[in-house]
C-alpha cells in the first residue's frame, strides 16, 4: 500500500476494524438509510456481533454462511464472525432454497445469516419449506428484526477479553472465507482463501486503482461476490473509506443517493453505467463529486469509458481482471490509461503476480499470440473445499491456475481477455471468439449490450446469433453490413435477436448457457 497506510496493514481481518477505528476516529464509515456510524462505532458494532457469535456457539474454523442483501447488518454479522475465527460463506442472494442448501451442506455451514422479507421473499421460511438435507447447520437467524436483536443481546455474556483472545489467535494462513464459484460451467466449487493473501491482495488492489481515505463509495456490487465484499467492504476497511451500501440496482435510487451522498467511488459492471448515462433524469442530479469508476466482467467499448469520463465526469476510470480462484483479482488496468487502453485490455498483472498466455499443447506462447490464460501468484487459492481432482485440474505443476479464458499479452505486457474457452465456437473450421465480435457490434451506435452465441449449422458446424439490448429498432441489414465492414465473413453473426435484457450473473457476467439454449430450442 501506499505509506500513508502501510504501516496499519492488520495481519488478518480480526484486526481490521480495531485499526480502521484508531486510523481514522472521526471519520464517517458506513451510511446505511437513517443510520451513520464512524469507524469507532463501527468496530463497536462488529465487535458486538463477535461476542454474540461466541455466545451462539461459534469455534474458531466453524463454516457460516450468509444469504441476505447488502446491509450494514450483513457487515457486522459477517466481521463479527469472521473476528472469532470463523469461515465466512457467502450465498447468492438470486439463488433458489434447493441451490442454497446445496451450499449449506456442502460447505458444512454450522449457522446461517439470512432475511424474513426481502423483495417479497422470505428466505428463511423458502429453505425450511424447500425440505431440503442443510447438512450440519442448527440456527438460522434473521438479519432484521427480533431475531438479529436476539442475536446481539446473547454478546452480553461474553466477556470483551474473550472477545479479544478469540481475534487474537486468529493466524494469518487461516482459511478466511469459502466463496463458491458463478456455476456458469457446471456446478459451483467452493474457494478456500486466507486472511494474508485477502488482505495483501485488496491493499495492493486499493493502491492501483487510487482508492483514498475520505472517499464514499457506492456499494453495489453485492456482498456476496468477491467484488463485493473484497473490493468493496474490506477495501473500505482498508483505507478509511465510506460504505454506503445498496441492497439492489435502482438507477433512480442509484442517481439520487450519488447526488446527496456526494458519491466519489462507483464500481460495477457495464450495465450500472450504461444505466446511469442514458438515464432520462440524470442531468437533474449534480454527480459532481464521483472521481473513480471500476467497470469489467464484460465487453467494454471505447465509448463507455470516454461517456464515464466526459458525460458522469469521472477522469480516472479503469478496467480489472480476476476471478473468485485468484482471490477476484490478477490484472489492473492504469485509471489514468487512454480510453481504447482501458477499453479493450485489463492491464498489466499485479505486482508479485505472473501471467502467462498457453497454447493446447502447453507451449508459452509470444506476445500477440491467443491461448489459454494461466496466473500464478500469492494470491491464488488454496484450493477448492473437499474437491483435490478440481483442484489438481485448475492448479497445475507450478502453482499456475489455468483460467479457462483465451487471451493474449501485448509487448507491454498488457493483458486482453478474447472470451471464455468454453464460449468458442467453430465456423467452417475456423475458430470464432465472442469478445471479439461483441466489441464490434458494442461500437455501433444503437446496441448498448451484446452476447454472441455459437448455434448448430448443417453446413458449417456452427454460426454466430447475436443477441442485443438497443435503443430502437435497428435493421438486421444494416447490423450485417456495419460488421462485415470490420471483420473476416466467418465471425459475422448470421441472425440477430433483440432482447429487454440479457442474462447476467450477480457479477455481471454474461450466461451464455441460457443463450445457447436458447438458440438450440429455436432450431437456429
Amino acid at each position: 500500500m501506499q505509506g500513508r497506510t502501510s504501516h496499519q496493514l492488520p495481519t488478518t481481518l480480526a484486526e481490521l476494524a480495531e485499526r480502521a477505528a484508531t486510523a481514522h476516529p472521526g471519520r464517517e464509515a458506513l451510511a446505511d438509510g437513517e443510520v451513520r456510524w464512524t469507524f469507532p462505532r463501527l468496530r463497536d458494532e462488529i465487535h458486538t456481533a463477535a461476542r454474540a457469535a461466541i455466545a451462539h456457539g461459534v469455534r474458531p474454523g466453524d463454516r457460516v454462511a450468509i444469504w441476505a442483501p447488502n446491509s450494514r447488518h450483513w457487515i457486522a454479522a459477517a466481521l463479527g464472525a469472521v473476528t472469532v475465527g470463523a469461515v465466512l460463506v457467502p450465498v447468492n442472494t438470486r439463488y433458489k432454497p434447493a441451490e442454497a442448501a446445496d451450499i449449506l451442506r456442502r460447505s458444512g455451514a454450522r449457522l446461517l445469516f439470512t432475511e424474513h422479507d426481502f423483495l417479497g421473499t422470505d428466505y428463511a421460511a423458502a429453505l425450511r419449506a424447500s425440505g431440503e438435507d442443510l447438512g450440519a447447520l442448527r440456527a438460522t437467524v434473521a438479519l432484521h428484526g427480533p431475531g438479529w436483536d436476539a442475536y446481539l443481546a446473547a454478546a452480553a455474556r461474553v466477556p470483551e477479553a474473550e472477545r479479544a483472545d478469540r481475534a487474537a489467535a486468529v493466524r494469518p494462513d487461516d482459511l478466511a472465507d469459502v466463496l463458491y464459484t458463478s456455476g456458469t460451467t457446471g456446478r459451483s466449487k467452493g474457494v478456500m482463501t486466507t486472511h494474508a493473501q485477502t488482505l495483501s491482495l485488496y491493499s495492493t488492489w486499493s493502491r492501483l486503482v487510487g482508492l483514498r481515505p475520505g472517499d464514499r463509495y457506492l456499494l453495489v456490487n453485492p456482498f456476496f461476490h468477491t467484488f463485493g465484499y473484497k473490493a468493496g467492504v474490506l477495501a473500505c476497511l482498508l483505507n478509511g473509506v465510506t460504505m454506503l451500501p445498496e441492497p439492489v440496482y435502482d438507477p433512480d435510487r442509484i442517481l439520487a443517493r450519488m447526488a446527496a451522498e456526494r458519491v466519489t467511488c462507483l464500481m460495477g459492471p457495464p450495465t450500472v453505467f450504461h444505466g446511469l448515462l442514458h438515464h432520462p433524469r440524470r442531468a437533474a442530479h449534480d454527480l459532481s463529486a464521483l472521481r473513480l469508476a471500476g467497470t469489467g466482467a464484460a465487453a467494454v467499448p471505447t465509448a463507455l469509458v470516454e461517456e464515464i469520463r466526459g458525460t458522469l465526469g469521472a477522469p480516472h476510470v479503469f478496467t480489472a481482471y480476476g476471478l473468485t480462484e485468484s482471490g477476484g483479482v490478477v490484472s489492473v488496468c492504469p485509471p489514468d490509461a487512454d480510453a481504447d487502453t482501458v477499453a479493450h485490455t485489463v492491464g498489466p498483472a499485479l505486482p508479485g503476480t505472473e501471467i502467462r498466455v498457453v497454447a493446447p499443447d502447453g507451449r508459452v506462447l509470444e506476445a500477440g499470440e491467443p491461448g489459454e490464460i494461466q496466473v500464478r501468484g500469492p494470491h491464488v487459492m488454496r484450493g477448492y473445499l473437499d474437491d483435490p481432482a478440481a483442484t489438481a485440474e485448475a492448479v497445475v505443476d507450478g502453482g499456475w491456475l489455468r483460467t479457462g479464458d483465451i487471451g493474449a499479452l501485448d509487448g507491454r505486457g498488457y493483458l486482453t481477455v478474447t472470451d471464455r474457452l468454453k464460449d468458442m465456437y467453430v465456423v467452417g473450421g475456423f475458430n470464432a471468439y465472442p469478445a471479439e465480435i461483441e466489441n464490434v457490434l458494442l461500437r455501433h451506435e444503437a446496441v448498448l449490450d451484446a452476447a454472441v452465441v455459437g448455434a448448430p449449422d448443417e453446413r458449417l458446424g456452427e454460426v454466430g446469433v447475436a443477441f442485443l439490448v438497443t435503443r430502437g429498432p435497428v435493421d438486421e441489414a444494416e447490423l450485417t453490413a456495419w460488421a462485415r465492414e470490420r471483420l473476416a465473413n466467418f465471425k459475422v453473426p448470421r441472425r440477430y435477436v433483440t432482447v429487454p435484457e440479457l442474462p447476467r450473473n450477480a457479477g455481471g457476467k454474461l450466461l451464455k448457457g441460457e443463450l445457447r439454449r436458447r438458440v438450440r430450442g429455436e432450431g437456429a
